[in-house]
């Protein structure tokens, strides 16, 4: 037993269980204990490697994707660019080497970096030591000053908010909470009530779901906020996950050392996270008058920006790198176990002016 597991048993004992939502923000983001507090858990020697690390040409597309959107709004003097959940900078640091052959979107920048762990703040001010713009680092999105209009990317950032869940039972659908088994470990329960009115916030196809269902559900919160600033501001925000256009199911998993691990194991060791649900995501945010672009697979999205002719320029530029470039334009874009082209979907939030956006069709 851990000292995050230890503390929260102690909630537990006292305070009876808590929900799953609770318990996740709890083993992330708990400020000593919590997985974020103090570790790098991306690339080899991490728990997981998201896209920016297994190539530069998806931070690199991204980068001209911005300049595009920029472009779209006007060309402003003054444009932010918010990265939310930042990971190690290097999205970021290719999107900006990138963006300099737009010298004038490279120029009207100032980035705004979201992020909660301190280590991974350290790790991205290296990262991004030599960036040649102002960079400011918030610890919620609501830090970024509302002056200029924004571009938001938000990259594997959604999956790892709390995610709550409800079972399907005879009495209606009961809330999955955690709470202490008999042996005095970490179980799921469900609490004893059913939730008042569950059944009207689910897709009306969904309602008649059988025993034993299981409805995940985030707070909607980011997403208004997101889609709000966006009106208020001006711009677009892009959102790239994992996850899946809404319906019933259990995605929440742990990952420690690039394997699955026990959910309620050694909490703040391991990473949880679960799908993304695009339609509650885009749902949310046209509640604040955005509009919604997408969403469009992960493969679909890099290969319209280009993927396959930037492969094809890095192969010529570099010798002997072929098989490995190959490699990894594959796991950016095809389907199967290891690829992330079809899991992965992306989706555009903008203020409503803005018409079409690049890699949307």
């Amino acid at each position: 037993m851990n000292a995050l597991e230890a503390e929260i048993r102690k909630i537990v004992a006292v305070d009876g269980p808590i929900p799953v939502a609770q318990f996740m923000a709890l083993a992330l983001g708990h400020p000593t204990h919590g997985y974020y507090a103090g570790r790098d858990p991306f690339a080899a020697r991490g728990d997981f490697i998201t896209a920016p690390e297994i190539s530069q040409m998806f931070g690199e597309l991204i980068g001209l994707w911005a300049a595009a959107a920029w472009s779209e709004m006007g060309s402003p003097d003054r444009i932010r660019l918010v990265e939310l959940g930042p990971g190690r900078g290097t999205l970021m640091a290719d999107a900006l080497r990138a963006a300099k052959i737009a010298k004038e979107f490279h120029a009207a920048l100032a980035v705004d970096l979201v992020e909660i762990s301190p280590a991974l703040r350290r790790r991205q001010q290296q990262t991004l030591a030599a960036a040649g713009v102002p960079l400011s680092w918030h610890a919620t999105l609501a830090q970024v000053p509302e002056k200029n209009p924004l571009i938001v990317i938000a990259n594997e950032f959604f999956d790892a908010l709390p995610v709550h869940q409800a079972v399907r039972a005879k009495s209606g659908w009961h809330e999955r909470m955690v709470g202490l088994a008999d042996d005095g470990k970490l179980a799921l329960a469900l609490h004893p009530d059913p939730i008042v009115g569950f059944s009207a916030m689910l897709p009306a196809e969904l309602r008649d779901a059988p025993a034993g269902a299981i409805w995940e559900w985030r707070s909607d919160a980011w997403a208004v906020e997101l889609g709000r600033r966006l009106v208020r501001q001006g711009g677009v925000a892009l959102v790239i996950d994992y996850g899946h256009a809404g319906g019933l199911g259990e995605t929440l998993q742990a990952v420690g050392g690039h394997a699955f691990a026990q959910v309620l194991e050694r909490p703040g060791e391991v990473d949880l996270s679960a799908h993304v649900d695009f339609a509650a995501l885009a749902r949310a945010a046209a509640r604040s008058g955005a509009r919604v672009h997408g969403p469009v697979t992960q493969r679909e999205f890099l290969t319209r920006l280009g993927i396959e002719t930037r492969a094809a320029m890095l192969k010529t530029a570099t010798s002997g790198r072929a098989a490995e470039i190959d490699a990894a334009r594959a796991r950016l874009t095809e389907g199967g176990p290891r690829g992330m082209g079809e899991l992965f979907k992306v989706v555009a939030l903008a203020e409503p002016k803005l018409g079409a956006l690049p890699g949307f069709g």
